[in-house]
Order: structure tokens, then sequence, then C-alpha cells
């Protein structure tokens, strides 16, 4: 299949430009009729600049941590509900997973793409994939050593620690959606379908792990200790990779050192997302009545998945 035409011509679908069937406002409702379909997207990244974001080196390497996360992460995912099919007792769950699985794999093999391309534009991200191996193979991956009961709760406990990490996604997914700041950036293209491609994908599977979670334990103790690892570990890990790619960007030189206060200047700006927004989304997990609805728009995720050119590329 051919990458994907230019994106620049793609209209940026906003909440308040999709409608209900009777033109009224959007409804958040829970996509019970949704299939979770993967895309075989395919992207041409010969012309990206490795500041697709102009002049601003750190919110595009900021966003680029995604990308030294997501390949080795996701399919961390893929291989953990692989091994939870077999605890599936709800037949529509188990479809949803599937459908997730298949999802998670092509976004893993999109990043990756962008991923290939860094050492040819002098940045080397050896080092730090390294330590990302080895923490979603050593740390986090199956254990052959545990079996039965252990086995069981070792899986849960990872599953437990992707329904956190899935709420994150399906915020930022949600902002990607919603940042028109990007646009008035001119962030490239190319990068920017890539990113609102896989940020509608999570705002449309965006409760498959945490109903996944519920169906093998329902507990609000397990669903808070494992965000309460998770969220600080995420933060740890972005900031790692933001300092890392900055200080291996050879075009970055001389640009300063990354900085919360370089953070939040390119957040007002609309280049990220703000700290609030985040602090907000974790607060709302941590409600007993969380559910996972309550991050994005299907309707607004649909609607893009509709016109994004990789995904129109695919479908054709």
């Amino acid at each position: 299949m051919s990458p994907a035409p230019p994106a620049a011509a793609v209209p940026r679908i906003t909440r308040r430009s999709i409608r209900t069937p009777l033109d009224g406002p959007v409804v958040r409702d829970e996509h019970r009729d949704l299939a979770l379909d993967p895309r075989d997207v395919r992207f041409d990244w010969s012309r990206l600049p490795m500041h697709w974001v102009p002049d601003e080196p750190m919110a595009t390497h900021t966003m680029n941590v995604l990308h030294l996360l997501l390949p080795e992460g996701e399919r961390w995912f893929v291989r953990t509900f692989q091994e939870a099919l077999p605890l599936i007792t709800d037949e529509r769950l188990r479809e949803d997973v599937i459908g997730f699985i298949g999802q998670e794999s092509v976004h893993a093999e999109a990043h990756q793409g962008v991923l290939d391309l860094l050492p040819a534009k002098g940045l080397d991200p050896a080092p730090f994939l390294r330590q990302v191996e080895w923490l979603f193979h050593r740390v986090l991956g199956a254990r052959d050593d545990l079996a039965g009961a252990a086995g069981r709760e070792h899986l849960i406990e990872r599953v437990a620690i992707i329904a956190a990490i899935e709420h994150f996604t399906a915020f930022l997914g949600d902002w990607v959606l919603n940042a028109p700041g990007l646009d008035r950036a001119e962030a490239d293209p190319t990068m920017l379908d890539l990113l609102r491609w896989h940020g509608a994908e999570e705002v449309e599977h965006r409760s498959v792990a945490y109903d996944l979670l519920v169906h093998v334990d329902p507990s609000y103790s397990r669903r808070m200790r494992t965000m309460a690892v998770t969220g600080p570990v995420l933060i740890w890990l972005w900031v790692r990779g933001v300092r890392f790619l900055m200080f291996a960007d050879p075009e970055a030189a001389g640009r300063g050192r990354p900085t919360w206060r370089a953070y939040v200047q390119a957040s007002r700006r609309g280049l990220l997302p703000g700290l609030t927004g985040v602090a907000r989304s974790a607060a709302r997990y941590v409600k007993p009545r969380y559910h996972p609805t309550q991050e994005g728009s299907t309707s607004q995720a649909v609607a893009y998945l509709a016109c994004s050119p990789a995904a129109r590329s695919a479908a054709r």
C-alpha cells in the first residue's frame, strides 16, 4: 500500500463541528455498537524535518518521546492482552480486546517508522531505547517463574497498569484532536495526521483496557494503586526522554535546556497539553464512578478517522 497523500488539506474536526442526527450538541456516548478495526496506515517521512513544529525544538521533542516509548510499549500491550484473552468470559469484551490488539499493533509500527528515521538525521536513539526495552521486557514482561494464582495476579497487575496508561493516551488523543495551536504553528501535516489518527483511535478504544480490568478485578484499590505508580513513572520517563532528545539533537545545540517553564510557555501557545488539564484528567481516574467515556468524544474521533489521509488511503 502506498503512503497516504499529504495531509495539509485535512479540515480540523472539532467537538463543536460534530452534531447528533438531531443537530443538537455532542453526546458523549459509550460507543457500545462501535467495532474496533485496525487501519493499515502508511506514512511518507521522506520530507519530515527534525523540528516538525517549526522553530520549536522542545515542543517537537516533547511529543517525539511518543516515538521512543510507543513501539515497545504498544507491543507490550499486545503481548499482555493476548495473554489475558483466556481470562475473558464475555464475548463482546473479547471482540473489543481483539480489536484493541489489532489497533495497537499498527500504532507500534507507525511510530517505529519515525524512530527509524532519527539516525539519518544525526540523532541516535539507541541508548534510550535499550532502557525502554529493559523496562517492557524485563520489568513488566511475562514471568515464567510464576504459575497458578501468582501468575494470574502478575497478569492482572499488568492489565491494571495498561488501563492507567490508556487513560492518559485517551487524554492525549482528545487533546491533539483539539489542538489548533499546532495548526497555527504550521506543524508538519504528515506528523499531525499520524498524531491525530493515533489519537482518534485511542479515543475510539479508550474503554477497552479499563473494561478488561473491571472484568478480571473490579476492585477500586488495584486501580488506585497502579495509577499511583504509573502516573509518576510516566512523568519521569517523559522528562528523561525530552532531555535525552534535546541533548542528542544536533540541530538543537545552543537552543537551551528543557525546563518546566519552557513547557508551560509552549502549552500556553497551544503546542503541548496544559499541566492543569493533565492533573484534572488524573483526578477523574481516581473517582469511584469513573469510566473512560468521560475522556474525549467518540463522534469526534470517528469523524477525524473519516477524513484522515492515512486512514482514507488504508480504507482504499
